[in-house]
Formats: structure tokens, sequence, C-alpha cells
């Protein structure tokens, strides 16, 4: 359940807490009317976010999830990308996660995802960026459509609030993770660290996600010191050569004394 204040921000996240059984009579006896003629649009007519900063963390996270499978082809990342479950739109309605990861999905370019065509693989990850547009009764729709198609883990933070809570699932249902701080993802193998300024996300080799302009200065760094290095390299060679003829001309002036330098 959300609990929410006066000023629409998050003060708590508290454990998922439905009536079990009838939710798990839900999901296994829904069943989806499959209309052919429903359209299914790749916009909902809604921005991708609602002011810079919750931008910043939707592109941080899905953009460094990027280069850390980079090298897995069958791994499908997106940002604010439509989501229908089912063919019945009239129903589910469609959900566009901030971030969300498919294992099993190819890469490649989807007006939105349908799953059906995608081999029925629902996202198993999903991330929400909050922002104070975002209703209580929004974020339980969310988190209510994820319990029901299948999501594994679902990681929710506010920003402003410094707030960050989390989901997996665990016999059937979306529980919350109680200790949050320190987590590492089943799927993602990434560790989720709250420190008093922000929330950090680090790979489990302890590379940090960063910014687009943070990753943009990392890789001049390392141009730089690439670079730094080549001329290191091509300083130590044009010392060595230097030391070579030196020693041809040492060996020549030896030689024309009469004296064999290799005697010596």
């Amino acid at each position: 359940m959300l609990l929410w204040d006066y000023r629409g921000k998050i003060t708590s996240l508290l454990e998922f807490n439905f009536q079990t059984n009838n939710l798990r009579a839900e999901i296994m006896t829904f069943t989806p009317a499959i209309d052919p003629d429903i359209e299914y649009p790749d916009s909902d007519g809604k921005p991708m976010a609602d002011n810079t900063e919750q931008y910043e963390w939707i592109v941080k996270i899905k953009e460094n999830l990027e280069i850390l499978f980079a090298n897995s082809p069958n791994v499908f990342i997106a940002g604010d990308l439509l989501w229908y479950p089912v063919q019945d739109k009239k129903i589910t309605g469609p959900v566009a996660p901030d971030v969300m990861v498919v294992f099993g999905r190819p890469k490649g370019r989807r007006g939105s995802y349908k799953q059906w065509q995608e081999d029925n693989i629902a996202p198993q990850v999903v991330f929400e960026i909050l922002s104070p547009s975002n209703s209580l009764e929004e974020m339980e729709r969310k988190l209510l459509f994820y319990q029901r198609y299948g999501v594994e883990e679902y990681y929710l933070y506010d920003p402003d609030s410094h707030n960050f809570q989390g989901w997996w699932r665990r016999e059937g249902l979306l529980s919350s993770i109680p200790e949050i701080n320190g987590w590492i993802s089943p799927r993602l193998k990434i560790r989720f660290e709250l420190t008093e300024k922000e929330l950090e996300i680090y790979s489990l080799d302890g590379q940090k996600f960063l910014t687009s302009l943070e990753l943009s200065q990392r890789l001049e760094q390392e141009r730089l010191k690439a670079e730094q290095a080549s001329l290191q390299l091509e300083q130590a060679s044009l010392q060595l050569e230097q030391e070579r003829l030196k020693a041809e001309r040492l060996a020549e002036y030896i030689r024309s004394l009469g004296i064999d330098p290799d005697t010596l």
C-alpha cells in the first residue's frame, strides 16, 4: 500500500499486502478477449519526464544498463516504452515503465512492447522515477499492473524525498524488499546504495552508474590517459633508439683505434 502526505510526496511504502488467495485466483483465471481490430498506439501522448531531474535519472539508469549488457544480444532495455501485456487494451491498458529490462528478447527498435509478439515474455525488471505529478492512484495502478503481469523486480525512486523502495517476486507475489540499502538485484546483478545525498547504483565490478556528462568526462579522461601512455611509450622507444645510435658510434670509434669492440 502506498501512503501519501498532503503534498503528494511518498512518505513510506509498506508491504504489498493484498488478499493473497483472491489475487492469485484473479491472476490464474484472467483470460483476455482477443480483438484483432484493436489498435495499439506507440504513444500515450504523455511526456517522458516532468522535470530535468526525473529525466536525468531515467537516462542514467537506462544508458548504464545498456552499457552493462552491451555484449548480451538477448537483453532488451527500453525507456518510456508502452508495454501491452495482452491483446486487450480496453481491460489492461498499456503502461510505460520509465525503464524496463527484458531478458530473452533481442535488442532492436520497437515502437511499443507487444508481449504476444515477444514470445509472451514480460519485462522482468522495471524502474519508476517519481515526479511531483505522480498521483497515489497512478502508482497504485502501476503496482497492481506489475503484480498481475509477471514483473519479477520493481524499483521505485523519489529523487525529491530521497525515498527508494523495491519489490521482488516471491511465491507468485511482489513482496517489499525489507532492506534495500546494499541490495543486489537478482536479475541485473547491480547493487543499490543509499547515501546522504542520493541513490547510487554499482555493477558488481564496482563501476558506478554515471550521468551522460559523467560518462563523457570519464571517456575523455580515459582518452587522455591512453594518449599519455602512448606518448610515454613513444618517448621510451626514442630514448632506446638514441642509446643504440650512441653505442654504434662508440663501437665505430673503438674500431678506428684498431680495437675490436667485441673483445672488450
